[in-house]
């Protein structure tokens, strides 16, 4: 994999206007000769809800398998980042940003948990994966408690 110049590592940049406009970046595994776990958790996440433009709030779990490339982690979080003022369905932007980052890295192995805070008094997970989890990887829980309000 040739090297690829990073444009948001290092740099002053603004927060992109919308998913859409964000760059993912990658950056050459440096063990591709070992399977082995990423994990990216976002649990400050927000977006609008499609119907009243009310804040939606949610806590991510990303979990991959590099393949040939990682993901450059600034990139990443910019690219969350810019959903704060789009709106979108819980599910459509959970598998959204799920699908841009493997079709971004194409990891061996990926596992989204999408943690929403409650809409109308009920909190909505969503949860995706895609490839095949290499043997012998250890793929932890998710560590995020069941909403239990102020319980």
């Amino acid at each position: 994999m040739s090297p690829k110049k990073l444009t948001q590592l290092g740099h002053a940049v603004r927060q992109p206007a919308s998913p859409d406009k964000a760059k993912l970046e990658s950056v050459a595994n440096p063990h591709a000769d070992a399977d082995y776990l990423i994990r990216f958790t976002a649990p400050e996440f927000t977006t609008l809800c499609p119907i009243t433009a009310q804040p939606d709030f949610a806590h991510f779990v990303l979990d991959y398998v590099p393949g040939r490339a990682i993901l450059e982690s600034k990139s990443f979080k910019l690219y969350l980042a810019s959903f704060r003022n789009v709106a979108g369905f819980h599910e459509d932007t959970t598998l959204a940003i799920a699908k841009r980052v493997a079709a971004e890295i194409k990891p061996k192995f990926l596992r989204i948990a999408g943690y929403w805070y409650p809409r109308g008094g009920i909190p909505i997970d969503i949860f995706w994966q895609t490839g095949k989890l290499p043997a012998g990887v250890w793929l932890p829980d998710p560590g995020v408690s069941p909403y239990r309000g102020r319980g």
